[in-house]
């Protein structure tokens, strides 16, 4: 199992989520982020100051896999993210040491196995 944590554009998330649903891939959590990577810093003048805004709206995505879903995941953001632009982003893959759906007690692969819809 891993724990894939992805840091994208913001207007990228429609065609990410896009992706990853075509691949199967349906549970994943999704976090308004600021974060800075290898973008040029922007400078304002502000009352006279000078201003750096160092951090840049991203969206991060945090999706648990069983190991077979590890590469299909990863291409379907690949695919959907990336621009070709600095801060396109990251994919940051972890292992994940256990995962328990909290309804039903299950624990690890079948806690990750999506369920059956359920009508009420």
């Amino acid at each position: 199992m891993r724990l894939i944590t992805a840091v994208i554009r913001p207007e990228k998330l429609e065609d990410v989520k896009t992706a990853l649903f075509a691949a199967e891939v349906t549970g994943l959590t999704i976090l308004r982020v600021a974060g800075h990577g290898g973008e040029k810093i922007a400078v304002e003048t502000y009352r006279g100051a000078q201003m750096a805004y160092e951090f840049h709206e991203k969206v991060q995505l945090d999706i648990a896999v069983s190991e077979p879903f590890v590469d299909v995941t990863i291409k379907a953001i690949l695919g959907a993210a990336r621009t070709g632009e600095v801060g396109d982003g990251k994919i940051f893959v972890q292992p994940l040491e256990q995962v328990i759906r909290i309804r039903t007690g299950e624990y690890d692969i079948e806690a990750l196995t999506p369920e059956p819809m359920r009508h009420h």
